[in-house]
């Protein structure tokens, strides 16, 4: 199993002397993080070594100063001590290239631990690191960690700082990638998040939005004050059918919430098709350029599908939904570019004011509170079967804080096939053929809530109060 691209345990330990002896010599930590061990996903430069973001050609040259988010990491007393796999081009729900190879789901290895933070996923769910850091355009922290049963946090557009890391389709600025953490439980992922936040990172990175935490967000004074909230449970995107495990997981929640004195009620999707095909377009719009480029620079060919090479699980689909909606791709003019951007504002404030609307079915005298959505239609899939990405790419291209969590396993005996549904597209067709619960019995499944933009205080604070109420249920 393949989870680092860069082991470098001896300056990790070099460090750790280092901060002993500070804290020897001072009485009191260097800062929040003091002597916590951290990886980082394969895209956050750290001066002196490789960051190689699973491309050949990128392979030997070291960093010349370190990112601004692992800068603040040291300032903050941290030890990072690892960086993890990813998929080549960063743009893919699972996790293979050519330098390092695949990395497997540590809950069954026929399985995919999800991209494109995966290494990170899998190495977190093996428990070899406390706290990891990963990246999301379209659910790459999300997804790998309700494959892998962790703690997630996708923040808004420039909430933490990604200035000097790597990425790729670097300069597309439309729907931005964000970093996040992943982890076991979620203080450690407030404890993070708090740490960048208090750190003031608006210093280091001129885009980073200079909004210190909030407090009074946290305690969810706009919310209820966290009591008698109103969620929403969107069942179903319109798109991709949940498979049973997911709908189960969505329904013990929405019990757990209702048994502690919330309200629930169905969200109702609104044009999800056309953000889904803005989304897809945007991403396009350089008809695989930027994949190309750096593919040349080396020489390794451009990998077309996460099916291994011998023993590919059995999966009947031809394309996904993602690629047939947007056609062949085609080279963007500016001018056709802008027009998706002018398309993308008109359907984020379209859809602002539908929940904003919900005022009128809450009873609380706010629109709903949270949203409690699938991160993908299944659980963890055999490698090269996640094609679908539209339960997480949806709230990246909206621009909605988000935080993933575990809620059980898949159960063979609980999650039983269900009769065919009339399939909207082949991709649909596909999943729900897709399902077996003999294959998918004992996965993890977790789900995402989802709050406004620039509500990470909050939406931390509400996924811990359904952290709570599951947990009582247990």
């Amino acid at each position: 199993m393949d989870i680092s691209a860069k082991i470098f345990i001896e300056r990790a330990l070099a460090r750790a002397h280092e901060l002993d002896d500070y804290f020897q010599k001072n009485g009191k930590p260097i800062g929040p993080l003091h002597g916590l061990p951290i990886s980082l996903k394969d895209q956050f430069c750290i001066k002196g070594l490789e960051t190689i973001m699973g491309y050949a050609s990128w392979i030997g040259p070291v960093s010349e100063k370190s990112c601004v988010l692992v800068e603040i990491l040291y300032d903050l007393g941290a030890v990072p001590f690892v960086r993890t796999n990813v998929p080549q081009t960063l743009i893919w729900g699972e996790t293979y290239n050519h330098v390092f190879g695949r990395t497997t789901n540590p809950y069954n290895r026929y399985m995919t631990p999800g991209g494109s933070s995966g290494g990170e996923g899998a190495l977190l769910a093996l428990k070899g690191s406390p706290l990891g850091v990963g990246t999301d355009i379209g659910g790459s922290v999300r997804i790998p960690g309700a494959m892998c049963g962790l703690y997630t946090l996708r923040p808004s557009y420039e909430r933490l700082p990604y200035a000097n890391a790597r990425n790729a389709q670097e300069g597309q600025e439309s729907i931005s990638s964000t970093l996040g953490p992943m982890a076991n439980s979620l203080s450690a992922v407030k404890r993070f998040t708090k740490s960048i936040i208090d750190a003031k990172p608006w210093k280091k990175d001129p885009l980073v939005v200079r909004k210190e935490w909030s407090s009074r967000e946290y305690a969810l004074e706009e919310h209820g004050n966290g009591v008698g909230m109103c969620f929403a449970v969107l069942w179903d995107n319109g798109v991709v059918k949940p498979h049973p495990p997911v709908r189960r997981a969505l329904e013990i929640v929405k019990q757990s919430l209702e048994d502690a004195g919330h309200k629930v009620i169905d969200w109702e999707p609104h044009r999800h098709l056309e953000i889904y095909k803005n989304t897809e377009s945007i991403f396009a719009a350089d008809a695989g350029q930027d994949y190309r480029v750096e593919c040349a620079k080396s020489g390794e060919p451009l990998i077309q599908t996460m099916s291994p090479d011998k023993d590919a699980h059995p999966y009947n689909l031809f394309e996904s939904y993602a690629k047939t909606i947007i056609g062949k791709p085609e080279l963007l003019s500016a001018y056709d570019l802008w027009q998706l951007h002018k398309e993308k504002r008109v359907l984020r404030k379209s859809h602002l004011d539908h929940w904003e609307a919900t005022v009128a079915r809450t009873g609380t005298g706010r629109p709903v509170d949270a949203i409690i959505a699938p991160v993908a239609p299944y659980t963890a899939v055999p490698h090269g079967c996640n094609s679908d990405a539209f339960y997480t790419t949806l709230y990246n291209t909206l621009d909605y804080a988000c935080a993933g969590f575990p809620v059980t396993f898949a159960d063979k005996d609980l999650d039983k096939v269900q009769p065919p549904h009339e399939f909207r597209n082949h991709e649909d067709e596909a999943v729900y053929k897709l399902y077996d619960p003999e294959l998918f019995h004992g996965l993890p499944v977790g789900l995402q809530l989802v709050g406004r933009t620039q509500e990470e205080e909050a939406v931390i604070a509400m996924t811990e109060i359904v952290d709570r109420v599951l947990g009582a249920r247990k």
